[in-house]
């Protein structure tokens, strides 16, 4: 008998209802998304003030602001009403990318003739956005912000995380 009331009691308190496990990693609350925003902003705009430093004390050139996130300046500027790249047309390009120090990380030699399938192909996206400027034969400096060219990654290489380029970009070709 006590052992039969020692089951029956044991078997009512293991029918209890199962309880719900808390998440290991709970979700992050809005305040670190805010903080996250916070802190990219300051990315943002440490890299601006950079950036106009660097065109202001540039005093071979004229740079243009761009709605794109680029800054631009040509070296040589074509005045004829010619075509410029659009979406389809392959644009063939040769193009370096240095820093703001003007130390060349990538040269047009070691990156060689690029064909760019416009706006159909992975490629930095501010030179991306800045061929559509350009017409054949002309040369033109783009200053690009990170989150432009290579982001907060870098590419892993010679470009390290949230660092703004420089490219010298001319238009060969568009076919």
């Amino acid at each position: 008998m006590k052992y039969s009331l020692f089951f029956i009691f044991l078997y009512f308190l293991s029918c209890s209802a199962p309880q719900a496990r808390r998440p290991i990693n709970p979700k992050p609350s809005a305040t670190i998304f805010q903080e996250n925003i916070a802190a990219t902003k300051k990315i943002f705009q440490k890299e601006e003030a950079e950036i106009l430093k660097y065109i202001k004390n540039d005093s071979l050139n004229i740079y243009k602001t761009s709605p794109n996130g680029f800054w631009y300046s040509y070296v040589h500027q074509i005045q004829e009403d010619l075509v410029t790249p659009k979406t389809g047309d392959i644009a063939e390009l040769t193009y370096d990318i240095r820093d703001l120090n003007d130390i060349i990380l990538y040269s047009k030699e070691t990156l060689g003739i690029k064909n760019y399938v416009v706006d159909k192909e992975n490629f930095i996206s501010g030179i991306q956005k800045g061929i559509k400027l350009m017409k054949v034969g002309e040369t033109i400096i783009f200053v690009i912000p990170s989150y432009n060219a290579f982001g907060i990654s870098g590419d892993g290489n010679k470009i390290g995380i949230n660092k703004t380029i420089k490219s010298k970009v001319t238009l060969l070709n568009i076919k």
